[in-house]
C-alpha cells in the first residue's frame, strides 16, 4: 500500500461516484493534514520510509538506504589514520557530532493489543494475591493496522513470566534470561509464528485507608515512565536490532512497546504503552546517560577519558516549546526530561476476540507457593478429562474439552521442561493447540494422538489414575468402624453375652401377642398376662 483513498468528500467533490478531484484524490501515507485530522501524533515506519524515498524512478535512487543505525560511538580506528585511536586521540573525522534531542516523527509499532483481557487479569492475579510487583514477556505477533497509514500493530496472545524475586516496591530480575532461546524457538512453531513482542510490569501501591484502591503517582504532572525504566528497555538486547531490508546494513534499532499496569485516577490500575526510540538506544550503547534519582530526569554522565573506562559524551541538545509557544534548544547537561526517550502507542482489546490460546486456567510458571506447575496436576487432568480415550472419534465433545484445555501458552511451556515429549512433538503440540480448525475439525488432534509421546502421556496418566472399586463392592459403604462410637460395640457385645447365658439357663418362649420373651416357667405372659399358648 503506497497511497490510500480518504474517501469522496460531501463538502467539495461535486462529481460523479466514479469520478475524482483535488479533495478525494489518493493520499500519501505521510499527509500531514490527515495525521492532524486523525490526531495521529507519529507517523508509522513505512510511512516514513515512504516519505524519505526518492520519488524519482531511477533505479539507482531507489536502492539508496533512506536510515541507518544511530550511533553515538566514537569511531575506532579513526577513519582519517592520523592519530592514535580514541582515547588516546580524537579528531573532527571520528568523534560523533552534537544530538539534539525532540520527538521522534516515526514509530515501529503503531498499536499494542491483547487477544483477550484474561490475559492482563491473569498477569494481575499474582500482585492481587501477594502485593508484590510482577514482570512478564509479551509473547505475539506483528499484523496491519489499518487505522494508521501503512501501520502495524503487535498482537499479544501470551504473557511469559521470567524467573523474578517481586518485592512491593520493585523486583528483581534474573539477566541474562537462562530460558529465552527455548521459548523463542516453542513460539516460532505456533501455526502462526509468534515472537517475543515486548514486556509488561506493575507498579500499584495500595492506599492504607482502602486496599482496593491505589497510589496515584504516575501522572502529567509526575511522570509516566522513569528514567530507570526507560534506560532498561533501550538496554534490553532482544529489543535493539531488526532486520530490514531498506536499511544500512539491513538492521535498525528497534525497541518493541512495552506496557506497564500502574493507578490511575478513574480506574483501579491503568495501563501504558511506551516504547524507547532509536536515539535512546544509541545514548544507551554509548553509555552516556544513567538513571537519576529524580524518576522523570535523565542524567548525562560525564566525559571519561581513563584507558579502562573510556566515554566520550558530545554536547547534547533537547528542543521544546515555552510558554510562548515557540521553539527553544537547551542543553541537555547535566539533566533532561525522560520524555525525549519515548515514544506514545495506543494499546486496547479487540472486540470479538479470537485469541490462539483458548484456555488460560493452567498455573503459570515462577510464580512458587502461588501457583505450583506439577506434572501429576497434568495427568489428573486428562484424566478427568478423559483424554485416554480419545481413540474414539464418535466422543466429539470430549475431543472439544481435551483441544481447549492443550490450548493454553503455560501448559505448554510446562510440558517441554518435563522430557514426556520429544522436540518434534512438542512443535506439533503447539501448533496443533494454535490451528485455527481445531475447534471445527476434531479430526486434527489425530496426528498429535499418534505420536510416541503423547501414547507415553497418555500411559502415565492411566497409571496414575485413581483405582476403580469392583462390582461385588457395596454401593453404600455407610459409616465405617471408625465413625461408630466404641459404647455401641460394648452395648451389643453385652446384650449377645446375655443372650448366650439366658439360653442355656431356660428355655425362652415368645409371646404370641405382645412378642415379649418370657424366660419362666409359667403358662401367662409376664408382661399383658394372655396365655403364652
Amino acid at each position: 500500500m503506497e497511497k490510500f483513498h480518504d474517501g469522496r468528500d460531501p463538502r467539495f467533490c461535486k462529481h460523479a461516484l466514479n469520478g475524482m478531484c483535488d479533495y478525494c484524490m489518493p493520499l500519501e501515507p505521510y499527509d500531514a493534514a490527515y495525521q492532524a485530522e486523525h490526531n495521529i501524533k507519529h507517523l508509522s515506519y513505512h510511512a516514513y520510509l515512504r516519505k524519505l524515498s526518492p520519488k524519482t524512478s531511477s533505479a539507482a535512487a531507489q536502492a539508496l538506504p533512506p536510515l541507518s543505525p544511530t550511533s553515538y560511538k566514537v569511531k575506532v580506528p579513526c577513519p582519517t589514520g592520523n592519530h592514535p585511536s580514541w582515547p588516546s586521540g580524537i579528531c573532527t573525522a571520528c568523534q560523533p557530532s552534537a544530538i539534539t534531542l525532540q520527538s521522534q516523527q516515526f514509530r515501529m509499532v503503531d498499536h499494542l493489543e491483547f487477544a483477550t483481557q484474561s490475559i492482563v487479569d491473569r498477569f494481575l492475579r499474582a500482585w492481587r494475591a501477594t502485593g508484590l510487583q510482577r514482570f512478564g514477556w509479551l509473547i505475539g505477533r506483528y499484523e496491519p493496522y489499518n487505522e494508521v497509514p501503512m501501520g502495524i500493530k503487535a498482537v499479544v496472545e501470551a504473557i511469559h513470566e521470567p524467573p523474578q524475586e517481586g518485592e512491593l516496591d520493585g523486583l528483581t530480575l534474573g539477566i541474562p534470561w537462562e530460558d529465552e532461546q527455548r521459548i523463542r524457538e516453542l513460539a516460532k512453531s505456533a501455526s502462526t509464528p509468534l515472537s517475543i513482542v515486548g514486556y509488561i510490569f506493575t507498579d500499584l501501591d495500595p492506599t492504607p485507608e482502602d486496599r482496593t484502591k491505589n497510589v496515584y503517582k504516575r501522572h502529567a504532572q509526575s511522570y509516566f515512565v522513569s528514567s530507570l525504566e526507560a534506560i532498561f528497555a533501550a538496554s534490553d538486547p532482544k529489543c535493539k536490532s531488526y532486520p530490514i531490508p531498506v536499511v544500512h546494513k539491513r538492521r535498525f534499532w528497534l525497541t518493541y512497546g512495552y506496557r506497564h499496569s500502574y493507578s490511575d485516577r478513574r480506574w483501579p490500575s491503568g495501563h501504558l504503552c511506551l516504547p524507547s526510540f532509536r536515539a535512546a538506544c544509541a545514548m544507551v550503547a554509548a553509555d552516556m546517560i544513567e538513571a537519576s534519582v529524580e524518576p522523570g530526569i535523565v542524567r548525562v554522565k560525564e566525559e571519561d577519558r581513563s584507558q579502562d573506562s573510556a566515554r566520550y559524551v558530545p554536547d547534547v541538545f533537547y528542543r521544546f516549546k515555552n510558554e510562548y509557544s515557540l521553539e527553544v534548544k537547551k542543553s541537555a547537561k547535566p539533566c533532561f526530561p525522560v520524555e525525549y526517550l519515548l515514544v506514545n502507542v495506543t494499546h486496547g482489546f479487540p472486540q470479538t476476540p479470537n485469541p490462539m490460546f483458548r484456555s488460560t486456567n493452567f498455573a503459570i510458571e515462577n510464580r512458587p507457593g502461588l501457583e505450583d506447575q506439577q506434572v501429576d496436576s497434568i495427568l489428573s487432568s486428562l484424566n478427568r478429562l478423559g483424554a485416554p480415550s480419545l481413540e474414539d472419534m464418535r466422543n466429539v465433545s470430549k475431543r472439544l474439552e481435551v483441544a481447549k484445555w492443550l490450548s493454553d501458552w503455560h501448559l505448554i511451556a510446562f510440558l517441554e521442561t518435563t522430557q514426556l515429549l520429544s522436540p518434534n512433538d512438542t512443535k506439533l503440540l503447539i501448533r496443533t493447540a494454535t490451528s485455527p480448525r481445531m475447534f471445527e475439525d476434531p479430526s486434527v488432534l489425530d496426528a498429535l494422538m499418534n505420536t510416541d509421546g503423547w501414547q507415553t502421556l497418555m500411559t502415565f496418566a492411566r497409571e496414575s489414575a485413581p483405582a476403580r472399586l469392583t462390582s461385588s463392592a457395596p454401593t453404600d459403604l455407610g459409616r465405617t468402624h471408625d465413625e461408630i462410637p466404641q459404647d455401641i460395640f460394648d452395648q451389643i457385645a453385652a446384650e449377645e453375652a446375655t443372650q448366650s447365658r439366658g439360653s442355656g439357663n431356660s428355655r425362652v418362649r415368645i409371646c404370641p401377642h405382645c412378642t415379649f420373651e418370657n424366660t419362666h416357667g409359667g403358662n401367662d405372659c409376664e408382661v399383658c398376662g394372655l396365655p403364652l399358648g
